[in-house]
């Protein structure tokens, strides 16, 4: 959670209006926006800035400025059986794509256990955990996961092949949040590189390199040269295997392959979003989301006594000397979302600057008090 000191705090429900209203200004239907700001102010809530309104402006407001982003949602089911379904986009907003695809695998696995969905031509659908913890709410075990633009290396190689690629899991526990898994295959996914640029901060050493190999530490620098293509961010565990790296190479590989094999969508170079003269075009990235019934196997309160008996043992287990306390996946987040809920949003400076530029694009008056 990284907040810049003197950032401006705006209450959820004012920053949730503003953003919905952004988004119905660029012509996406009122329904449609709602889905969208839930979407990122839920990433916010639970402390995850890489993902939340500081990407209202680069990634959704400009790209429907561009034309490479249908403000209006076209969600086709082109293969169905009872408990999966394959579904296009047509490059509509990712988040309502992803909604109704995972809405759509827990209507499955009511009736048969599981189900499965996945998406072609669709675009960023924001924080896959949202999508998984549809799942969870309904007392099942969600896993979604999405490719994007290639910004990983693969191990012993330099050049960028496939997205940041998340592998989310969201499981039913019987404590106050879910055990909620949302992360990158890679070290460190691109949204908090843009995050450390716009607070003007360097990156560590070890999460980029360049084409030689060597370490990257300059944000703003690595940001275009990702886009370039003479940077590559590392996969979980380094670059080389003696830390592992392979391992986070194969998971990324996992869902570069489900996100696109069985949906037969576009993949790894297919997603720069540019094509041979330079010119912008979509990205139709692909996502796949699994709904998993508990009480197809066991009662739901048997299998959260028992997550949550797992999880308390892992926080009560022996720390390592100096440290304060043992996390399990969710808890942070929850955490996050007591520190911010009466508090609100924080906006850094480059932030700020954004949400005004499109509060005077469009005309928004009632927010100049806001920002």
């Amino acid at each position: 959670m990284e907040i810049e000191k003197g950032s401006r705090w705006v209450k959820f429900p004012v920053m949730e209006r503003f953003v919905r209203d952004v988004f119905k200004g660029v012509g996406v239907p009122a329904a449609d926006a709602a889905v969208c700001a839930d979407v990122l102010i839920t990433a916010d809530k639970l402390g995850i800035d890489s993902h939340g309104v500081s990407r209202l402006k680069s990634i959704y407001y400009d790209r429907i400025r561009d034309g490479i982003l249908n403000p209006r949602t076209r969600f086709e089911i082109v293969r169905r059986s009872p408990a999966t379904a394959v579904i296009d986009g047509h490059n509509g907003m990712g988040h309502v794509i992803a909604k109704r695809a995972m809405e759509l695998a827990i209507k499955k696995a009511r009736r048969y256990g599981m189900g499965m969905t996945v998406v072609r031509n669709s675009t960023h659908y924001g924080i896959a955990g949202y999508h998984a913890m549809l799942a969870e709410k309904a007392g099942m075990i969600g896993i979604s996961g999405t490719n994007a633009r290639p910004s990983v290396a693969p191990t012993f190689g330099v050049e960028n092949m496939m997205g940041t690629n998340p592998l989310t899991f969201a499981i039913p526990t019987d404590e106050k949040f879910p055990f909620l898994l949302d992360c990158a295959t890679p070290i460190t996914q691109r949204g908090k590189i843009e995050v450390y640029a716009k607070l003007g901060k360097k990156i560590p050493k070890g999460w980029v390199i360049d084409s030689e190999g060597r370490s990257r530490t300059d944000a703003n620098e690595v940001l275009k040269d990702l886009v370039a293509g003479t940077a590559a961010l590392v996969p979980l565990g380094g670059p080389g295997e003696d830390m592992g790296g392979y391992k986070g190479y194969g998971y990324t590989t996992v869902v570069e392959i489900l996100s696109a094999a069985l949906q037969q969508g576009a993949y790894m170079k297919m997603l720069l979003g540019y094509d041979a003269a330079g010119n912008k075009i979509p990205y139709p990235l692909g996502h796949f989301f699994i709904a998993i019934n508990v009480e197809a196997f066991t009662s739901l309160r048997s299998f959260k006594r028992t997550t949550g008996g797992i999880l308390r043992g892992l926080r009560a287990s022996r720390k390592a000397p100096g440290a304060k306390r043992i996390y399990t996946a969710g808890e942070k987040e929850y955490l996050n979302w007591l520190y911010r809920k009466d508090r609100g949003v924080p906006l850094n400076r480059e932030t700020l600057r954004e949400m005004r530029a499109m509060r005077d694009e469009l005309g928004l008056d009632a927010y100049s008090s806001a920002f």
